[in-house]
């Protein structure tokens, strides 16, 4: 699974975090970073994305489909 952060539509809500820290970090302006998109099962990467109050966690699938949104 591929993760791409729109950092334009990060709002820094931390929810991502909150869900998968091993996966997602805030850097210091608030903003979602990508630690390691394997540190965590691909369910738990989903529901980190699925609570992004501001949509800004894209995931992919291997080949770069987007699976979410």
């Amino acid at each position: 699974m591929q993760i791409r952060i729109l950092h334009n539509e990060c709002c820094g809500h931390g929810e991502c975090n909150l869900i998968a820290p091993d996966v997602f970090t805030l850097d210091v302006r608030n903003r979602c970073m990508v630690l390691d998109p394997e540190a965590d099962t691909p369910e738990k990467v989903r529901e980190a994305a699925e609570a992004c109050p501001c949509a800004a966690i894209v995931l992919m699938n291997d080949d770069g489909d987007e699976i979410y949104p």
